[in-house]
């Protein structure tokens, strides 16, 4: 007798972690850092510079190319009142839109001074309106620096660099000992394209001497584009998943990289994501044909993969879309078990934390021999 689809709601995906457990710097080396192979039952604890073993000659390996820029900014209101910007994203012209943190947000029209402002060698933001429509979430800014200045060289002159809400360390006007550090370690080693508000985080574990050693081994590489936005941290408030809104990303599949995933599936080999964005770029791409767009694609269990086989990734927040994604792509069950298996042995959680190799579950909840 066949049975119905497990209808999964917002507490299936929660799970209790220590604190201790998130992990506030990076490993000392990149690739020093753990891999939870958890490709088959039980898993093997295993350290990140062996993940090209793990291999094929053949396979492809998928990064997110994308580059976080400094889309902190701080600055006052005309009243003197402290503000915070989060710039999302770029539009044309001299236009952004932005996250904003104040105690009473100004009205539009309204010019607020940031770095300092204008006069004194900043720049000023004046409101336009909300965005994308008139009840969105963020804010649409024209920016005015002292000597027309893009959006781009005003960000990397006065921002900073915004790391996720879970690293609890002193982030104010640029004022942490540890921001040097961080303009290093958040990004991955093969960022181009500037454009994210986050790091895409599971590339964070590659240098040079893991890429060396893959190339060795006769593992491919293509890259992809997909502009991490703050949405990524929102939580999901709603029990039902059918209820949630995602948030939208700019995205992009270079023709190269059309050209390498077509050799990829005539020699047979395996398509490896590395992080749930460049998911996210494959499959939005699969399903709609779109080289390049806005996604908002929500992954969630009972989701049909088209591309992807293997997926390195770090571990998610608790009833986050990831800890959904994840789900969907190597079994509900078999993830929750490897959540109290890292939880067990001391992993590190999250942006600076460690990381796990999973296969994409069969059809039949399964996972396809390696």
């Amino acid at each position: 007798m066949s049975t119905s689809p497990r209808a999964f709601t917002l507490s299936d995906f929660d799970f209790a972690l220590p604190e201790a457990l998130i992990a506030q710097h990076p490993a000392p080396v990149r690739s020093a850092s753990r891999l939870l192979d958890g490709r088959a039952a039980p898993p093997a604890d295993r350290i990140f510079h062996e993940l090209p073993a793990l291999l094929r000659e053949g396979d492809l390996l998928v990064f997110n190319d994308t580059r976080v820029v400094k889309a902190r900014v701080f600055g006052e209101k005309a009243s003197g009142g402290r503000l915070e910007l989060l710039i999302e994203r770029v539009l044309a012209g001299n236009e952004v839109v932005a996250h904003m943190k104040v105690s009473k947000k100004p009205l539009p029209g309204a010019t607020v001074h940031m770095a300092g402002g204008r006069a004194a060698g900043g720049f000023d933001a004046t409101l336009i309106s909300r965005w994308p429509d008139a009840d969105g979430p963020l804010f649409r800014f024209a920016l005015h620096g002292p000597a027309g200045e893009t959006p781009w060289e005003l960000m990397e002159r006065h921002g900073h660099l915004p790391l996720p809400p879970y690293i609890e360390r002193q982030q104010n006007a640029g004022h942490d000992p540890d921001e040097a550090e961080d303009a290093e370690r958040y990004q991955t080693v093969f960022a181009r394209t500037p454009g994210a508000v986050a790091a895409p985080t599971a590339a964070l574990h590659f240098d040079d001497a893991v890429l060396a050693a893959l190339a060795e081994r006769g593992v491919q590489r293509a890259s992809v584009t997909l502009h991490v936005g703050a949405g990524t941290f929102q939580p999901v408030k709603t029990e039902s998943l059918a209820e949630h809104r995602m948030h939208s990303e700019w995205y992009e599949v270079p023709l190269a990289t059309l050209a390498a995933l077509e050799r990829c599936r005539m020699r047979a080999g395996r398509v490896v994501a590395v992080g749930t964005t460049t998911v996210r770029t494959l499959e939005s791409w699969a399903r709609s044909g779109q080289t390049t767009g806005e996604t908002d694609i929500f992954i969630t269990p009972g989701f049909q993969f088209q591309v992807v086989q293997l997926l390195v990734t770090n571990f998610h927040l608790p009833k986050s879309t990831l800890m959904m994604l994840v789900s969907a792509f190597a079994g509900y069950e078999h993830v929750m078990r490897l959540y109290r298996h890292a939880i067990e042995e001391r992993y590190r959680f999250f942006s600076y934390g460690d990381s796990m190799l999973l296969e994409r579950a069969t059809s039949a909840g399964r996972r396809p021999a390696c």
